[in-house]
């Protein structure tokens, strides 16, 4: 099918081209019979404005970045990253915007990339999502002044749009359902304490024991997200006997029970296991494992629909978007599955 132009449009609709611009750029100025007739032969036939002209007229790119401060060697570990890529594409699809993905050789490499970034010119705005504290990443969004969403809780001295799951009442729950069960000598594997989703979680799992009246003691030890983390974690947690373990993440979780399984113990009728995420499939483990799930896809779609409202009123106030886990009960603490 031969691309239509501009004056091509203006002559079927009986309209300047001019006219045809600002009804294709989304200006006011427009009467509405000849934005009617210009989008009835939009539509009839399927006339697509050029994106590089567009972009000159509206001073925008029509793509927005997504910025994931890891390693991209690790990164398609971790099920997180794609349920939240796949969450941001479909509400980047929805608004006619295009979600370009940056990734990082090495870890080290965030200060350059970032400022060829925002250097490049090549987004309206970028989604960040939080891995440690204090890194400055969204310090050169700032300068730059370049409109950006975080995914997770900022770190407290930033002051930032953001959207996250719940992570500390999340973790709260798990400890009820540790209570509810009667287990009463609980453990703790932590994400690491340097991210504001392992605090959080850490924080909203002792407040949650807290309420309960028991106390964790020594039960406590710390991984870094990985199942190889997970099952050292635990290991080092065996000699002071505990009968449940809240691990800070799914991954962590598979390694504790791997652990538990090869010290001869059973998971849960000796220790109950409980996790955060609910990314892995739940005939993953055996038992299935219980999980607090975070609805990562949704979290990837307001974050792009929160990043459009920034970057079409840079003068909006900071917001944070909170989204609430579900707890996932199924049979590794020790009772009866109610979700699938």
């Amino acid at each position: 099918m031969q691309r239509l132009n501009l004056e091509e449009i203006g002559r079927l609709a009986g309209v300047s081209r001019s006219t045809v611009s600002r009804v294709v750029n989304g200006e006011t100025n427009v009467s509405e019979d000849a934005k009617k007739r210009v989008q009835a032969v939009i539509d009839e036939t399927g006339y697509r404005p050029h994106a590089a002209a567009r972009s000159l007229a509206s001073n925008r790119t029509g793509v927005i970045g997504l910025v994931i401060p890891s390693a991209a060697a690790t990164l398609f570990d971790d099920p997180y990253f794609g349920r939240l890529i796949l969450g941001a594409t479909s509400a980047s699809n929805s608004i006619e915007t295009t979600l370009a993905l940056f990734l990082f050789e090495e870890e080290a490499d965030q200060d350059s990339l970032t400022a060829k970034i925002v250097g490049s010119g090549l987004v309206d705005g970028v989604i960040v999502t939080a891995a440690e504290i204090g890194e400055s990443i969204t310090d050169h969004l700032r300068r730059a002044r370049l409109p950006f969403v975080v995914v997770g809780r900022p770190d407290d001295s930033q002051t930032a749009f953001s959207v996250d799951a719940d992570n500390r009442s999340g973790a709260h729950m798990a400890a009820a359902h540790l209570h509810q069960l009667g287990r009463t000598r609980p453990a703790l594997i932590a994400p690491p304490s340097n991210t504001t989703a392992g605090i959080d979680r850490r924080s909203g799992f002792l407040e949650g024991l807290a309420e309960a009246g028991l106390d964790i003691g020594d039960r406590t030890a710390e991984g870094n997200w990985t199942e190889a983390s997970g099952q050292t974690a635990m290991e080092s947690l065996l000699p002071h006997q505990p009968d449940s373990v809240f691990a800070g993440s799914d991954r962590m979780a598979v390694g504790a029970m791997r652990a538990i399984r090869e010290a001869g113990l059973a998971c849960p009728r000796d220790i109950a296991v409980v996790s955060f995420d609910g990314l892995i499939p739940a005939d993953q483990t055996s038992p299935r494992l219980t999980s607090v799930a975070q609805p990562v896809a949704e979290v990837g779609r307001q974050a792009v629909m929160l990043l459009k409202a920034v970057i079409d009123n840079p003068a909006m106030a900071p917001q944070r978007i909170v989204l609430p886990p579900t707890l996932l009960v199924r049979e590794s603490c020790g009772t009866e599955a109610t979700s699938p």
